[in-house]
């Protein structure tokens, strides 16, 4: 078992949160983390890049000249590529980046990114997470309790409004339902904040068997 402080929004440790590693898949497997942000990065690929090829170039194919005697490069017609104008010679076409990966082993993932960033002390709980106003200042204020200046992932169970209007305008910061996180959202963010409930809800989960 780890043990994990838990915070108030003050900043002050409160209490103990106890955390099985075995939940988590007992230790953290890089190969995996990496397969799983090589999928999220293509997924996140357009895909929607075009440019004209010979063919889709307006043009004469006659061939501009003949082969010799003319003190002139061998070349062919006006829609060549070393034509200026021309169409380009690998012309690139629209194609789809997606991947993708087995159920179990998206949830393994999302479960070994945390389980890294508790190992790294990357995580930090709080008690709860409930702000006054859906002022930007109020959520500043408790990021900087808790000493967080770098990018950060907000993560409880589910965000109220206030909540997400108080969080959209802090740089680096995102905010998402905790059951909805993956291993790319974790591991991009150098903070992974969550709430008592959040890291339950997850830990519920990772403890349900996955179907494919």
């Amino acid at each position: 078992m780890i043990e994990l402080p838990v915070y108030n929004q003050s900043g002050q440790e409160v209490d103990k949160f106890s955390v099985d590693e075995e939940l988590l898949g007992g230790e953290v497997n890089a190969a995996l983390l990496k397969q799983a942000v090589v999928m999220y990065h293509a997924n996140l690929r357009q895909g929607t890049v075009a440019t004209r090829g010979r063919a889709d170039v307006e043009g004469s194919t006659r061939k501009l000249y003949k082969q010799k005697h003319t003190g002139n490069a061998r070349r062919g017609n006006i829609r060549t590529n070393v034509m200026r104008g021309g169409g380009m010679a690998f012309a690139k076409r629209p194609r789809d980046f997606r991947q993708s990966m087995p159920t179990r082993q998206r949830r393994l993932a999302r479960n070994n990114a945390i389980l890294a960033k508790i190992e790294s002390h990357q995580i930090m709980i709080l008690d709860q997470l409930t702000l006054p106003a859906a002022k930007t200042r109020e959520m500043v204020r408790v990021l900087a309790a808790l000493k967080i200046d770098r990018s950060v992932l907000i993560a409880p169970v589910k965000p109220d409004e206030t909540l997400l209007r108080s969080s959209r305008n802090i740089p680096r910061t995102t905010i998402k339902p905790a059951a909805e996180i993956n291993a790319y959202d974790i591991l991009k963010a150098k903070t992974l904040l969550m709430t008592r409930d959040g890291i339950n809800a997850l830990l519920e989960l990772a403890a349900k068997p996955a179907t494919a």
